[in-house]
């Protein structure tokens, strides 16, 4: 019996500096210059979405926009990775989309019907772009990283959730 797995990615990105970047780096199979706001997906075309550091940078109008098209969009699972509540943060890297226009809780991340976890250690420790916020650093990531193993359970107190929804028929309404 032979497992052969095909791989395919494609990425969405409107800053061009960091498409471009992405695209030296190799890091999807395909690339779209593309506003997420404003894109369009058949239902069903990837096994699998994930917004890794994107709702933050969304209203919450768009964010909800955004969650409910990506449960069309994928067969099997949607992945979310962001802040846990508002972080403030601005435009950096001469890029006006750094800057966050919204948190997200746990519990609206449930009543979409994900898994949330929590991921970075105890939300307190952390500050802008998740730096530590206390010296001497190498105790403080200690200390994150042992708190790691009690905010993955208990997402409300981490510093970024990861949410993750399995997707169902009843999902695609």
């Amino acid at each position: 019996i032979q497992y052969c797995m095909v791989r395919f990615s494609v990425g969405v990105e409107l800053f061009e500096p960091y498409l471009e970047e992405s695209e030296r780096k190799g890091i999807h199979s395909q690339y779209v210059r593309a506003d997420i706001r404003k894109i369009e997906f058949k239902p069903r075309s990837f096994d699998g979405i994930m917004a890794i550091d994107l709702l933050e940078h969304l209203t919450k109008e768009e964010g909800h926009w955004l969650i409910n098209k990506m449960t069309k969009w994928a067969r099997k699972k949607v992945i979310i990775f962001t802040p846990n509540g508002y972080l403030w943060q601005d435009g950096y890297d001469n890029n006006p989309l750094q800057e966050h226009q919204s948190g997200w809780s746990v519990e609206e991340l449930r009543k979409f019907g994900f898994r949330v976890f929590g991921i970075n250690g105890w939300k307190k420790l952390r500050g802008y772009k998740a730096s530590l916020k206390y010296r001497p650093a190498f105790l403080w990531a200690r200390i994150s990283d042992l708190s790691q193993k009690i905010t993955y359970y208990y997402p409300k107190l981490a510093f970024q959730l990861l949410a993750i929804k399995q997707i169902g028929e009843g999902d695609r309404k």
